[in-house]
Protein backbone atom coordinates (compact mmCIF):
# COMPACT_ATOMS: atom_id res chain seq x y z
CA UNK A 1 0.00 0.00 0.00
CA UNK A 2 1.34 3.82 -0.62
CA UNK A 3 0.66 6.04 1.73
CA UNK A 4 0.21 9.63 1.56
CA UNK A 5 0.95 11.84 4.68
CA UNK A 6 -0.97 14.76 5.97
CA UNK A 7 0.01 17.50 8.52
CA UNK A 8 -1.81 20.40 9.36
CA UNK A 9 -0.28 23.10 6.95
CA UNK A 10 -0.47 21.16 3.81
CA UNK A 11 -0.28 22.76 0.47
CA UNK A 12 -3.48 21.61 -0.99
CA UNK A 13 -2.79 21.28 -4.61
CA UNK A 14 0.55 19.45 -3.99
CA UNK A 15 -1.85 17.05 -2.23
CA UNK A 16 -4.89 16.44 -3.95
CA UNK A 17 -3.73 16.27 -7.13
CA UNK A 18 -1.45 13.31 -7.08
CA UNK A 19 -3.66 11.41 -4.85
CA UNK A 20 -6.78 12.04 -7.58
CA UNK A 21 -4.27 10.86 -10.41
CA UNK A 22 -3.48 7.50 -8.28
CA UNK A 23 -7.02 6.46 -7.53
CA UNK A 24 -7.81 6.87 -10.95
CA UNK A 25 -4.88 5.38 -11.84
CA UNK A 26 -6.64 2.11 -9.88
CA UNK A 27 -3.32 2.50 -7.02
CA UNK A 28 -4.46 1.46 -3.90
CA UNK A 29 -3.37 4.75 -1.59
CA UNK A 30 -3.91 5.46 2.25
CA UNK A 31 -4.21 8.86 3.17
CA UNK A 32 -2.50 9.33 6.64
CA UNK A 33 -2.97 12.23 9.59
CA UNK A 34 -0.40 13.20 11.54
CA UNK A 35 -1.58 13.33 15.32
CA UNK A 36 -4.25 11.97 17.20
CA UNK A 37 -7.46 13.25 14.34
CA UNK A 38 -8.25 11.80 10.55
CA UNK A 39 -9.40 15.41 9.91
CA UNK A 40 -6.41 17.53 8.78
CA UNK A 41 -6.36 21.02 7.21
CA UNK A 42 -4.47 22.48 4.78
CA UNK A 43 -1.95 25.65 4.58
CA UNK A 44 -5.39 27.61 2.70
CA UNK A 45 -8.00 26.37 5.02
CA UNK A 46 -8.96 23.27 2.75
CA UNK A 47 -9.83 19.93 5.27
CA UNK A 48 -8.79 16.85 4.57
CA UNK A 49 -10.44 13.79 6.10
CA UNK A 50 -7.62 11.19 6.24
CA UNK A 51 -8.26 7.53 5.56
CA UNK A 52 -6.03 6.59 8.78
CA UNK A 53 -4.36 8.15 11.45
CA UNK A 54 -0.83 7.85 11.97
CA UNK A 55 -1.24 5.94 15.75
CA UNK A 56 -3.24 2.96 13.18
CA UNK A 57 -1.28 2.89 10.53
CA UNK A 58 0.31 -0.66 9.70
CA UNK A 59 4.02 0.02 8.37
CA UNK A 60 4.03 -4.00 7.76
CA UNK A 61 1.85 -3.02 4.35
CA UNK A 62 3.97 0.08 3.31
CA UNK A 63 5.21 -0.02 -0.05
CA UNK A 64 5.88 3.76 -0.66
CA UNK A 65 5.60 7.17 1.28
CA UNK A 66 4.22 10.17 -0.69
CA UNK A 67 4.67 13.89 1.36
CA UNK A 68 3.59 17.46 -0.10
CA UNK A 69 4.83 20.30 0.71
CA UNK A 70 3.52 23.43 2.29
CA UNK A 71 3.97 24.66 6.06
CA UNK A 72 3.01 21.38 6.71
CA UNK A 73 6.75 19.96 5.54
CA UNK A 74 7.81 21.06 8.56
CA UNK A 75 5.27 19.19 10.88
CA UNK A 76 6.33 15.97 8.29
CA UNK A 77 9.89 16.39 9.49
CA UNK A 78 9.49 16.19 13.46
CA UNK A 79 7.21 12.93 13.02
CA UNK A 80 8.75 9.87 14.61
CA UNK A 81 5.97 7.88 12.66
CA UNK A 82 6.89 9.45 9.21
CA UNK A 83 10.02 8.62 9.98
CA UNK A 84 9.37 4.80 10.89
CA UNK A 85 7.46 4.78 7.83
CA UNK A 86 10.23 6.19 5.38
CA UNK A 87 12.76 3.64 6.48
CA UNK A 88 9.85 0.44 6.09
CA UNK A 89 9.10 1.71 2.20
CA UNK A 90 13.34 2.27 1.74
CA UNK A 91 13.87 -1.06 2.87
CA UNK A 92 12.37 -2.52 0.70
CA UNK A 93 12.75 -0.17 -2.25
CA UNK A 94 9.53 1.48 -2.03
CA UNK A 95 8.34 4.86 -3.49
CA UNK A 96 9.83 7.71 -1.49
CA UNK A 97 8.45 10.48 -2.83
CA UNK A 98 8.04 14.06 -2.07
CA UNK A 99 7.31 17.99 -3.38
CA UNK A 100 7.82 21.61 -2.66
CA UNK A 101 9.43 22.03 0.52
CA UNK A 102 8.93 18.24 1.76
CA UNK A 103 12.20 16.77 -0.43
CA UNK A 104 13.98 18.37 2.67
CA UNK A 105 12.64 15.80 5.14
CA UNK A 106 14.07 13.24 2.16
CA UNK A 107 17.33 15.13 2.84
CA UNK A 108 17.09 15.07 6.38
CA UNK A 109 16.96 11.29 6.53
CA UNK A 110 19.69 10.67 4.15
CA UNK A 111 17.42 9.30 1.56
CA UNK A 112 18.70 11.60 -1.19
CA UNK A 113 22.03 11.01 -1.43
CA UNK A 114 23.41 10.18 -4.65
CA UNK A 115 20.36 10.48 -6.14
CA UNK A 116 19.32 13.59 -8.53
CA UNK A 117 16.08 15.48 -6.73
CA UNK A 118 14.47 18.92 -6.94
CA UNK A 119 12.42 21.40 -4.43
CA UNK A 120 10.42 24.77 -4.16
CA UNK A 121 13.55 27.38 -4.34
CA UNK A 122 15.21 28.19 -1.69
CA UNK A 123 15.38 24.19 -0.25
CA UNK A 124 18.43 23.26 -1.81
CA UNK A 125 21.08 23.23 0.91
CA UNK A 126 18.62 20.49 2.79
CA UNK A 127 18.69 17.91 0.04
CA UNK A 128 21.62 16.74 1.60
CA UNK A 129 24.08 14.71 -1.00
CA UNK A 130 21.41 14.96 -4.25
CA UNK A 131 22.39 16.14 -7.11
CA UNK A 132 19.95 19.63 -7.88
CA UNK A 133 17.92 19.69 -11.16
CA UNK A 134 15.84 22.21 -11.36
CA UNK A 135 13.04 19.87 -13.46
CA UNK A 136 9.86 20.55 -12.74
CA UNK A 137 9.54 16.58 -11.59
CA UNK A 138 12.74 14.69 -11.38
CA UNK A 139 12.94 10.53 -11.29
CA UNK A 140 15.20 8.93 -9.91
CA UNK A 141 14.84 5.05 -8.98
CA UNK A 142 12.21 4.88 -6.31
CA UNK A 143 12.94 8.55 -5.49
CA UNK A 144 10.66 11.44 -6.88
CA UNK A 145 10.23 14.68 -6.44
CA UNK A 146 8.88 18.23 -7.45
CA UNK A 147 9.13 22.06 -7.52
CA UNK A 148 5.65 23.17 -5.95
CA UNK A 149 2.07 23.56 -6.40
CA UNK A 150 2.16 24.23 -10.16
CA UNK A 151 3.92 21.19 -10.73
CA UNK A 152 1.51 18.80 -8.56
CA UNK A 153 -0.29 17.17 -11.87
CA UNK A 154 2.79 16.38 -13.32
CA UNK A 155 4.39 14.96 -10.09
CA UNK A 156 0.86 12.56 -10.18
CA UNK A 157 1.63 11.59 -13.67
CA UNK A 158 5.19 11.24 -12.38
CA UNK A 159 4.31 8.55 -9.83
CA UNK A 160 1.40 6.91 -11.58
CA UNK A 161 3.76 6.34 -14.54
CA UNK A 162 6.07 4.53 -11.86
CA UNK A 163 3.46 2.32 -9.91
CA UNK A 164 1.77 1.72 -12.86
CA UNK A 165 2.87 2.34 -16.53
CA UNK A 166 4.16 5.42 -18.81
CA UNK A 167 0.76 4.19 -21.06
CA UNK A 168 -1.80 4.60 -17.62
CA UNK A 169 -0.01 8.05 -16.82
CA UNK A 170 -0.65 9.09 -20.83
CA UNK A 171 -4.29 8.02 -20.83
CA UNK A 172 -4.94 10.30 -17.39
CA UNK A 173 -3.26 13.22 -19.22
CA UNK A 174 -5.07 12.84 -21.52
CA UNK A 175 -8.44 12.68 -19.72
CA UNK A 176 -7.33 15.77 -17.36
CA UNK A 177 -5.99 17.92 -20.29
CA UNK A 178 -2.47 17.81 -19.16
CA UNK A 179 -0.01 18.59 -21.39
Amino acid sequence: MICEFFAEGFEELEAIAPLDILRRAGVEICTVALGKTATVTGAHGVGMLCDTTEDELDLARLEGVILPGGPGHARLAQSAVLEKALAAANKNGGLLAAICAAPSVLGKYGYLRGRRACCFPGYEAQLAGATVLFDPVVTDGNVITARGAGCAAAFGLALAAYLVSQEKAEEIAGQIQCP
